[in-house]
């Protein structure tokens, strides 16, 4: 949706069960200045209480991501393998389980709508409810599909000292050319 644009209405009777649920999402954000690279790997499973198994998969996402690679149980799959808009990624799904890695590419220096992942006096942060985390990488963004979280981030360890995200931290270290990074747990 671009930043002008009216959101369309969601109402409850048209609400359906979700086709997929994920587990877990490992993150990876590496910020630089004037880009982010997003490293997202899901863990899918399809929903066991639908009477139709679905064979398709359809993500949410924002118009400003950029699609580097996508990859479905470590096969990269080719561009007439998926369909994407500026909000949406669509592919064939044809396992019950599967992981899926994501690559996109952001410019949250850039970002003005205050969603997803935005720079705000120097320091980046992160608005992800109720729709904002498809602004930051293709996902299942919607309310009832809950997901266990891991998030490193990696950055100039002099412009950003300090590296948070929710939950607990697990582990730190320093990378070369004067980049560190932190994974969280939430």
């Amino acid at each position: 949706m671009k930043d002008n644009a009216v959101p369309k209405p969601v109402y409850l009777k048209d609400y359906q069960p979700p086709r997929y649920f994920i587990d877990k999402t490992e993150l990876t954000f590496k910020l630089f200045e004037g880009y982010t690279q997003v490293f997202s790997r899901l863990h899918l499973r399809r929903n066991p209480a639908l009477a139709t198994p679905p064979t398709a998969l359809r993500l949410d996402g924002g118009d400003q991501l950029v699609l580097k690679s996508l990859r479905l149980n470590e096969r990269e799959l080719t561009s007439d393998e998926f369909e994407s808009g500026d909000s949406y990624l669509e592919f064939d799904a044809p396992f019950d389980q599967f992981v899926l890695d994501i690559e996109t590419e952001i410019k949250p220096q850039l970002n003005t709508r205050l969603e997803g992942l935005y720079l705000s006096n120097g320091m980046f942060c992160t608005q992800c409810e109720a729709e904002g985390f498809r602004h930051i990488s293709y996902y299942l963004d919607r309310p009832d599909v809950m997901s266990k979280f891991t998030t490193r981030i990696e950055a100039d360890q002099k412009t950003y000292p300090l590296l948070l995200s929710n939950g607990n931290k697990i582990a730190s270290g320093e990378l070369t050319a004067g980049r560190h990074w932190v994974l969280w747990e939430d």
